[in-house]
């Protein structure tokens, strides 16, 4: 986060809310727009996704009340993205270093009469007061990525599976310090807090994680022999985890503080699993809903009856066959699909197709002779050649 971010974003604008909200709107209005912006629920969109990101970083500033204050604070200072000069500064060009205004700022005066800078106002947001001192700041785990295969059947019930996972965690033998001793000391080139500024042009700066210290904050002056100064090993470890009810083949699900654990108090990471669905041998799935093939006679299909279908996992249910049912057909059981996001269920999708037997005898063979001599004025295919014409 930037200190341009703070001088020209309007985060109370971002979230909806105004600027004398409690921190139960903020809450209220950052959840509901994570909903609907999330980007489980619009994949493939990047602008929903960019979208999502402003929220999430308006509801990191407005939703800690410290940050909100310093924020506050700043945006007082600023008025649509530009310094506002006081009284003494003249109308023409005011010379303000932004430098001395995060910095530490110049002592006694060449602020606009702001002596030591304002840095107080911003130290809480980039871990640095007016009076030099750092912090080391706690870091976030890593994400995880795994795989998991499903049976067909629990991927549509939901199943508890164990996964056996590899991530980076604190080393053990320095206790996550990097250091052989377990005294680090504070990195110099970023004061500890793990990042470094370059400029961009316009007086602004953009960071990016030092280099020396690969964004840990600390330098280790006996590396660990194990982490290599690094303050992180490879960690196994066997979680269960559960797979909610209706997910589908290729699915990717988002575990939030599931992952690799994090540094220095840090929140632990999420654990992203795509799930493979193995096919069944009678039904299938589209969407919400499942899919079964059922053969029928010629009779049923010609004059009509009753059929029983299979449900997965459930008692069968029975399908009234209205007469004349053409090859193909497909009918609905209500609530014998897959299981939905708010709990309900999808449908079963139940397709006719007519059984021809490959041998016919006996009288079977003399009733239908005697049917196709009773029909042999029909053409099923009439229409079919008067559209060709037509074409």
């Amino acid at each position: 986060m930037s200190t341009k971010d703070f001088i020209e974003k309007d985060y109370y604008k971002v979230l909806g809310v105004p600027k004398d909200a409690t921190e139960a709107e903020i809450k209220k209005a950052y959840r509901k727009l994570a909903r609907e912006f999330h980007p489980d629920a619009n994949k493939g969109n990047a602008k929903a996704e960019e979208r999502f990101k402003e929220i999430s970083e308006a509801n990191d500033v407005l939703g800690d009340p410290k940050k909100r204050k310093e924020y506050d604070e700043a945006r007082a200072l600023f008025g649509n993205g530009g310094f506002r000069p006081g009284p003494g500064a003249g109308g023409g060009n005011f010379n303000f270093d932004l430098g001395d205004l995060f910095g530490g700022g110049a002592q006694g005066g060449g602020s606009g009469g702001f002596g030591g800078g304002l840095g107080d106002v911003f130290g809480g947001l980039f871990n640095r007061g007016s009076s030099g001192t750092t912090r080391v700041q706690p870091r976030r785990g890593q994400d995880i990525d795994t795989e998991v295969s499903l049976s067909f059947i629990e991927a549509i019930e939901g199943a508890t599976v164990p996964l056996r996972m590899s991530s980076q965690a604190p080393c053990k033998a320095c206790s996550g310090t990097g250091d052989a001793n377990g005294n680090p000391r504070v990195c110099p080139t970023c004061v500890g807090t793990g990042q470094v500024a370059r400029g961009s042009g316009g007086g602004f700066s953009l960071t990016d994680p030092c280099p020396d210290c690969k964004g840990r904050g600390l330098i280790a002056e006996n590396p660990c022999e194990v982490c290599k100064g690094s303050g992180r090993a490879k960690s196994s470890r066997t979680m269960q985890v559960r797979i909610p009810a209706g997910v589908s083949d290729g699915q990717r699900i988002r575990l939030r503080g599931k992952g690799a654990p994090g540094e220095r108090g840090g929140p632990a990471g999420d654990l992203y699993v795509t799930v493979h669905v193995s096919a069944h041998p009678v039904f299938g799935r589209r969407d919400d809903n499942l899919t079964v093939t059922v053969p029928v006679t010629f009779a049923e299909a010609a004059l009509g009856g009753e059929v029983r279908v299979p449900t997965l996992g459930g008692p069968p249910v029975t399908l009234k066959l209205p007469p004349g049912t053409p090859n193909g057909r497909t009918m609905r059981a209500r609530g014998k699909g897959a299981v939905r996001k708010d709990g309900t269920r999808g449908d079963l999708l139940v397709t006719v197709e007519v059984s021809v037997p490959k041998d016919v005898t006996g009288k079977a063979r003399d009733a239908l002779e005697a049917y196709r001599e009773a029909t042999a004025g029909e053409d099923p295919r009439a229409e079919l050649f008067q559209a060709a014409k037509g074409a």
